[in-house]
């Protein structure tokens, strides 16, 4: 039976979360994750609570492509953001997957985030649906580049830009004023004088086919899923979760707000993951 949403912060006694280790318990369970896993750790989501009233349209991939002030703007936002972004370490939320894919409670994970906070949190089976910002390639020859690397070149082309007050945006975005773009100098690639892209999927691309099918294939290995901190909004998370359905696999979310295909899952906890999940992960091991 589904589990009532709970409108407080789950607690180590609450129901909610003994309802998920009685869903969970004895399978082994693939994990999908959204931005909601990562605002623990300070970085803003696009649809959550306290940014859906302020949002903005992301980076376009045809735009990012086509239009040279266009990545202008997100190299300059990019600079800006970057430090906070790269600061970010993984919050109690991170630790519990780690431990329960150590533990054999969850077989790998399939994330929408770019931030490699499951990797430094121990994670091993992380795929990444989006990429990661920490990568950088050449759109010309393919040339792949450290993003750390990447900043010390944009800031000794743009000298005392990183003293600007900005505020932090989702994936290392952050709010510049269209005149302080307007003179950004762009860096391209030292191998061949291409543009240069972070080894992201923006909105409006698509996600590699060996990605898609390795997810799907981590899919076909669980007897469960769980999906924590993700609106499911958008498909190339969600046609996971319609899999599980498809299976027959039982469905666990936890989340924060409203969850596209809520009425798939068979438990739904409404609450922040770095409460809910080191309950879980405890409650798995005993």
């Amino acid at each position: 039976m589904r589990a009532p949403l709970s409108p407080e912060p789950a607690t180590s006694e609450s129901p909610d979360v003994g309802a998920l280790a009685e869903l969970l318990r004895g399978r082994r369970t693939v994990v999908l994750t959204g931005a909601g896993c990562s605002t623990e750790s300070g970085i803003p989501d696009y649809r959550g609570p306290g940014t859906r009233a302020r949002a903005r349209n992301p980076i376009q991939h045809m735009e990012f492509l086509n239009r040279p002030e266009v990545r202008a703007r997100y190299w300059a936002r990019s600079l800006i953001g970057w430090p906070r972004f790269s600061a970010a370490r993984p919050n109690a939320a991170h630790q519990a997957l780690a431990e329960m894919e150590r533990d054999g409670a969850v077989v790998g994970l399939i994330t929408q985030n770019v931030d490699r906070l499951h990797h430094a949190a121990g994670s091993s089976r992380v795929i990444e649906l989006h990429g990661a910002l920490a990568d950088v390639r050449c759109l010309s020859c393919g040339e792949h580049v450290a993003r750390r690397d990447l900043q010390e070149r944009l800031l000794a082309l743009n000298p005392g830009f990183l003293e600007r007050q900005a505020e932090l945006r989702p994936d290392g975005d952050a709010e510049l004023p269209l005149e302080a773009v307007s003179t950004f100098r762009l860096a391209d690639c030292e191998h061949c004088g291409g543009d240069l892209k972070p080894d992201v999927v923006f909105f409006g691309d698509n996600v590699p086919r060996p990605t898609v099918d390795a997810a799907f294939a981590m899919v076909e290995e669980a007897d469960a899923m769980l999906v924590v901190g993700s609106s499911l909004a958008v498909f190339s998370g969600y046609r996971f979760v319609l899999r599980a359905s498809e299976r027959h696999m039982p469905i666990a979310l936890i989340n924060i707000g409203e969850c596209r295909g809520a009425e798939l899952a068979d438990v739904l906890v409404e609450a922040r993951a770095g409460d809910v999940l080191p309950r879980l992960a405890s409650d798995l091991r005993a």
